[in-house]
């Protein structure tokens, strides 16, 4: 069975930072691509980053470049996003999910590739 619970989110104030953390409970979770997306109120879910099995890939949703890092520890089962420079408008729900074993850089920000979700953190970045 798989599960994936998020952690890390809360109220942060603009220019501000935090660090979502997202433990998976999947057997041979180096084999899979990760990602986060996110989910602001009265909008679609979006994606917003995506690591390979090895971290060694990583890939962005431009509104985040420069300010958001992915990254993954598979000795510990658990993905991260470092979020910096936080806006207003980066407050939503974020999710993490688990993609397929072959990073295809031009299917990360597709929810098809991703096959289980978490339950979701609200991050509330406030002007």
């Amino acid at each position: 069975q798989v599960r994936l619970v998020e952690s890390g989110g809360g109220l942060v104030q603009a220019g501000g930072s935090t660090r979502l953390s997202c433990a998976a409970s999947t057997p041979s979770f180096d084999n899979y691509s990760m990602g986060w997306f996110r989910q602001a109120p009265g909008q679609e879910r979006e994606f917003v980053a995506a690591i390979s099995r090895t971290g060694i890939s990583k890939g962005y949703a431009d509104s985040v470049k420069g300010r958001f890092a992915i990254s993954r520890d598979n000795a510990e089962n658990t993905v991260y996003l470092q979020m910096n420079s936080l806006k207003p408008e980066d407050t939503a729900v974020y999710y993490c999910a688990r993609g397929e074993q072959i990073y295809v850089w031009a299917r990360i920000g597709d929810e098809s590739f991703y096959d289980h979700w978490g339950q979701g953190t609200q991050v509330t970045v406030s002007s």
